[in-house]
């Protein structure tokens, strides 16, 4: 094959110099077709071969089919690489050849095979108002002091780009409709078409192809916002990539550093402020701003109903001998009498509220996960105040003793030096039983005035709080009064006469 260097000798040669195809033949060492080939065209540089041949990979070549093929059934994460099958070729064959050759195999017969796991993507122009894309996605807070796993939920705009993010203890169900309810809320409106993954929480089996059983809970949410639910095809999350890059990228600049909060309320109330903030940003190769691209979009958008969505679950648990009800394997208490009665429980994403008849005998903030205690110390101070010696050991009492101020401990430890440890403590829970009249301040402040004036029983911390609660009396002066009306002596002289 002719270099570029050459094709330009023997074509400046020939037209520049005159010289004939002979004369150059003999200069240069080229057959004269060779040379009547470059005059009459261009250069065409090296030619690619259109079969490659592998000597010493060729005897192989079957085998490595084999494998591709058989990895059509496989996992995709455990399926052959081509280091894997250079590897197994030294291996199990003794193969001599170099890595390259096989590389360069292995790409090709993929191509054929199927297994290039690459794949083009079309263009499109998202509908002004059209639909939005929905995902959850894991990061972590310190909540209260404690690191807490959490669930971010992400609905964003297609045609606006803009976005919804906030947190949730887990993707039960409830939360999933309570998240959707407040970006309809955060949006002015809602989606005509939102498009999802085949969550378990929204679909209830999947089919081959769009096909899908939904659960009957959501069908009934979907019908009271009248929107349309769209599912992805399996392992196919790039079909609403828009919300996937959102996950990472509300995590990557809302969650970094690791946010603080004092609860999961204030952590969104955060986060709701980052997203009205993205409002100003420019979304690349469009002219205008998320916040005027969503103007123009939410008036298309369909009108939110006037009553929300009632998100809540409705159960009759019965009330244990330890005046608990079991919601979703947690226990929350109730106050003593009610022990082995019938209660009525509302569930809420966040709350519980347990009622006996029409009456809401306790509310709780619901717990997650399995066996744990929700237990509201008043419930059973009164059992506790009857059997003292529960009291060490009574769960209600531990769970509170982690959080309470340590004047309370002194206050125990001196009504049990004072009265006897059984009287001691049944005194002491009287004073426990003030939180439900009283604020925690003004209790920890009586008890520390009591401590410091020696006080041993709970009727003198009751006159603290009893004194600092009583309303003072404002005497107004006498020089603000409008007038003063002089006393008529007479009528007194007018009785006197009577008598």
């Amino acid at each position: 094959m002719l270099t570029l260097d050459q094709y330009s000798y023997i074509r400046t040669a020939h037209r520049v110099y005159g010289k004939t195809i002979k004369q150059i033949a003999r200069e240069s060492g080229h057959s004269k077709n060779t040379i009547k080939r470059v005059l009459r065209g261009e250069y065409a540089g090296y030619r690619p071969r259109f079969h490659q041949p592998y000597p010493t990979l060729g005897p192989h070549l079957a085998l490595i089919d084999k494998w591709l093929n058989d990895d059509k059934d496989q996992p995709k994460k455990q399926r052959h690489t081509a280091v894997r099958i250079y590897h197994r070729l030294q291996q199990e064959i003794g193969f001599e050849g170099s890595e390259t050759t096989v590389r360069r195999y292995v790409r090709e017969a993929k191509l054929r095979l199927g297994l290039s796991g690459q794949q083009a993507f079309i263009p499109c122009q998202p509908t002004l108002g059209g639909e939005a894309e929905v995902d959850w996605g894991t990061c972590y807070a310190i909540l209260d002091g404690e690191s807490v796993r959490l669930k971010l939920f992400c609905m964003r705009s297609k045609y606006s780009g803009k976005h919804f993010v906030q947190c949730y203890p887990c993707e039960r169900q409830q939360s999933f409709f309570d998240a959707h309810i407040r970006a309809f809320t955060f949006f002015h409106g809602v989606f005509p078409l939102l498009i999802y993954d085949n969550l378990t929480t929204a679909v209830q089996k999947v089919y081959l192809g769009k096909k899908r059983d939904l659960q009957e809970s959501y069908k009934k949410f979907v019908a009271y916002y009248s929107f349309e639910p769209r599912f992805c095809n399996r392992n196919a999350g790039h079909e609403k990539g828009g919300v996937e890059g959102l996950v990472g990228y509300a995590r990557r600049n809302y969650m970094v550093p690791v946010p603080r909060a004092e609860s999961l309320e204030a952590l969104n109330d955060r986060l709701l402020s980052d997203c009205m903030a993205y409002g100003d940003h420019r979304i690349a190769g469009r002219e205008q701003s998320v916040t005027q691209l969503y103007e123009a979009e939410k008036n298309h958008l369909i009108l939110l109903p006037e009553v929300p969505f009632s998100n809540i679950t409705l159960a009759s648990p019965g009330i244990d001998k330890f005046a608990t009800v079991v919601i979703d394997k947690n226990h929350y208490s109730v106050p003593t009498r009610y022990a082995r009665l019938q209660a009525r429980a509302i569930i809420h994403h966040d709350r519980v509220e347990i009622f006996y008849g029409s009456k809401r005998i306790a509310a709780h903030n619901r717990l997650y996960g399995n066996n744990k205690w929700s237990l509201e110390p008043d419930h059973y101070l009164e059992l506790i105040q009857q059997r003292p010696q529960s009291f060490d050991t009574a769960r209600p009492i531990l769970q509170w003793r982690k959080t309470w101020p340590q004047c309370l401990e002194k206050l125990l430890e001196r009504f049990c030096n004072k009265q006897g440890t059984s009287k001691g403590i049944k005194d002491f829970i009287s004073v426990l039983m003030f939180y439900k009249d009283f604020g925690a301040d003004d209790i920890q402040k009586a008890v520390e005035q009591a401590l410091t004036a020696d006080a041993g029983s709970s009727a003198a911390v009751e006159h603290i709080l009893r004194h600092w609660s009583k309303p003072c009396v404002q005497f107004e002066s006498v020089s603000n009064w409008q007038c003063l009306v002089p006393a008529d002596v007479s009528v007194y002289q007018q009785i006197g006469g009577d008598i």
